[in-house]
């Protein structure tokens, strides 16, 4: 068995631990090949063959794969994939953009958000936001499969996979890049943060969430929110943690302010120690927390961001 695992790059960087986790997974299959596709992406390549459990790394260097538009990148894997039984890439919003393209092109399934390997053919993934696990088996030839990278380490370092250049499949022109709008922060990205700090609808406002972000802070943690506290525009988008926002699985998470709807509690129950502070005693974010305090957040958050 060969795997063929999409790299996750930012830019002309490697998204490390994106990548290291998927490599986890795909380990379990065959040997793995990683595709680190972009523009000006030979630093990233060389990343990429540092990592432990790699046999190969093909470099996609062209202008067509700089802005990671699904259509072109689609063409290359596509291109790419005779010789291999798996096409794996971590459950992040380019390869959710990518993969169902590829699957298409080949006339395959897609089996999103694995989170156990079993063996070849059969893989685990969650249903029913995370309350049941589905076993689902492909009989596809080629397996596509996107890896939702919570639910696995990250491979270590080590490696010294060989590195070579692939040849670019063209860009047919049925995309354009237009422009990135990126948000700037000094703290960790949500999604790889050992520390996660969220608020919910209890913080009451915008401005509110400020306690929120000064005890994420002074924890060198990133700053979550619940999906009601971004749609009453507490929050933006990009901070939402649940089962339409981004999974998270840090060693720890402190929920602020939040109920603990099933849809949130789909996004984090897999953090290591999780710490809910609610004034209502019947919040069901107790039922998954390992520490609970019954106390306004508005005194107990500040009050604890002093005292560290």
């Amino acid at each position: 068995m060969a795997v063929l695992l999409i790299a996750e790059v930012n830019g002309a960087d490697l998204a490390l631990d994106a990548t290291a986790k998927a490599v986890s997974a795909a380990k379990a299959l065959g040997d793995v090949t990683v595709l680190v596709a972009g523009s000006g992406i030979g630093g990233a390549a060389d990343a990429a063959a540092k990592i432990a459990g790699v046999s190969k790394v093909l470099s996609a260097d062209d202008a067509a794969y700089a802005h990671g538009l699904a259509e072109p990148l689609a063409d290359l894997v596509v291109s790419l994939a005779g010789g291999y039984s798996h096409i794996v890439a971590p459950s992040t919003a380019s390869a959710k953009n990518a993969l169902p393209r590829i699957a298409a092109l080949l006339d395959v399934m897609v089996i999103s958000d694995v989170t156990g390997v079993v063996d070849a053919d059969t893989f685990e993934r969650p249903i029913y936001a995370g309350n049941a696990i589905q076993t689902v088996k492909s009989k596809d030839a080629t397996k596509v499969l996107t890896v939702r990278t919570a639910s696995f380490e990250a491979a270590g370092e080590g490696g010294s996979a060989s590195v070579e250049a692939a040849a670019a499949a063209g860009d047919k022109g049925l995309s354009a890049w237009v422009e990135d709008k990126v948000a700037a922060s000094d703290r960790p990205e949500l999604t790889s943060a050992k520390i996660v700090v969220s608020g919910g609808r209890g913080v009451g406002s915008e401005e509110s969430f400020g306690i929120i972000a000064a005890l994420a802070d002074k924890l060198g943690a990133a700053v979550g929110a619940s999906r009601a506290a971004v749609d009453s525009g507490f929050a933006p988008n990009d901070w939402q943690v649940g089962q339409t926002g981004k999974v998270v699985a840090p060693e720890l998470y402190i929920a602020c302010g939040i109920s603990g709807a099933i849809q949130h509690l789909a996004g984090m129950k897999d953090s290591k120690i999780i710490v809910a502070i609610n004034k209502d005693e019947e919040a069901p974010i107790f039922q998954v927390a390992d520490f609970g305090l019954v106390a306004d957040l508005f005194d107990a958050v500040p009050e604890l961001t002093s005292k560290l």
